[in-house]
């Protein structure tokens, strides 16, 4: 198993478990949060639910590279199995915190953008490198797009791995709610998923899903753009393997700034 689960007093405390590969969602990894967010939906014992990432590091880094995601030969198809790993994606209600410590990068955003609010502490990270290894960040853009000033998102998905947004500069925006100490977001986190599960869980469901009918429409219309663009925009897959592999030969080991695999080493930290 690739994600922990912990109920207390109303309160599943979700981990993804992959620390040697800053939690990168591999496909088993995908498949059990999808199913544990679909039977949080039937488990009455769950009234609130914190996400966060094992280790420290970071909370997710996006899809695993070393993940085989096979294609249809269509332009018009794309299967990308991130699509499916939030809750509103699983139709689950119930408040979600996303508690972020370390990086959050790509295809984490898919796990901000349908999390009730964001905790993270001040030393936390988030970046989008898509377009430095030749994609498009579709999905991921409109979702930052949608928790954040306009410039601020483009800003994060144009740059790449050559931009880093900080905790504190994240916090300022609005795309994080809460800063804590290092190592403590998860920590704070529950205690606020304490306080939403104590309130009666049909009105603080009720409340769930009005907030996210604010932004449903634009969100779904967005979103039936992105295959296309994804598709017409992405370089073939053999050229971003080797952008990402060239960008990792020239990463040092550890060292200021240093971050997942293939990342900038002194990128531009706000």
């Amino acid at each position: 198993m690739t994600v922990r689960t912990e109920i207390k007093d109303g309160v599943a405390l979700v981990t993804l478990d992959r620390p040697e590969r800053h939690n990168a969602i591999d496909l088993a990894t995908a498949r059990e949060l999808a199913a544990l967010w679909r039977e949080f939906r039937r488990d009455d014992t769950v009234r609130a639910a914190v996400v966060t990432g094992a280790g420290g590091r970071a909370f997710c880094t996006g899809i695993d590279r070393s993940a085989d995601v096979p294609q249809p030969s269509s332009p018009f198809s794309l299967d990308d199995p991130l699509l499916t790993i939030g809750p509103k994606a699983n139709d689950l209600w119930k408040p979600v915190i996303a508690a972020v410590d370390g990086m959050a990068c790509g295809g984490a955003f898919y796990l901000l953008g349908e999390a009730e609010f964001v905790v993270a502490s001040e030393n936390s990270t988030f970046f989008d490198p898509h377009t430095t290894y030749g994609m498009v960040s579709a999905y991921e853009s409109l979702t930052m797009a949608q928790r954040m000033p306009y410039g601020e998102a483009a800003r994060l998905a144009l740059m790449g791995t050559a931009e880093r947004l900080g905790a504190p500069r994240a916090y300022a925006i609005g795309l994080v709610s809460e800063l804590t100490a290092p190592g403590a977001a998860a920590e704070v986190a529950l205690r606020r998923a304490a306080t939403l599960a104590a309130q009666p869980t049909e009105a603080v469901q009720g409340t769930v899903r009005a907030l996210w009918a604010a932004h449903e429409a634009g969100r779904a219309q967005a979103w039936a753009h992105a295959p296309a663009l994804i598709a017409l925009g992405s370089l073939p897959p053999d050229r971003q393997a080797e952008l990402f592999a060239a960008r990792k030969e020239r990463t040092p080991r550890g060292g200021a700034g240093s971050g997942p695999a293939g990342a900038d080493p002194y990128p531009l930290v706000r």
